[in-house]
């Protein structure tokens, strides 16, 4: 087998595995968002993400709440708004 496709379908199988994790390192988030490694340090930091560091050293982050924190801000599509206007218009009657 060829040894791109093996590292390819290492990487798809790690990328399953990590889903599966309640809590992530540095590391495992970084590859988990697609984030740097310094920015994700900068957001720390400044308090911007949520996250913990049970012996003051090490970063950990809650799947949840990493995923809660990346999918905030949400932004409706135009369809969804139009739904929206509609809903509201047939309950004002």
């Amino acid at each position: 087998m060829d040894n791109i496709k093996l590292e390819e379908k290492l990487d798809r199988i790690e990328s399953l595995l990590l889903g599966s994790k309640q809590v992530l390192t540095l590391e495992e988030a970084c590859d988990y968002t697609g984030i740097s490694r310094s920015y994700l340090y900068k957001l720390t930091s400044a308090g911007i993400i949520p996250h913990s560091k049970p012996n003051g050293k090490m970063i950990f982050f809650d799947i949840n709440r990493l995923n809660e924190w990346l999918l905030r801000n949400d932004r409706k599509s135009k369809c969804e708004i139009e739904n929206m206007a509609l809903d509201y218009v047939l309950k004002k009657k």
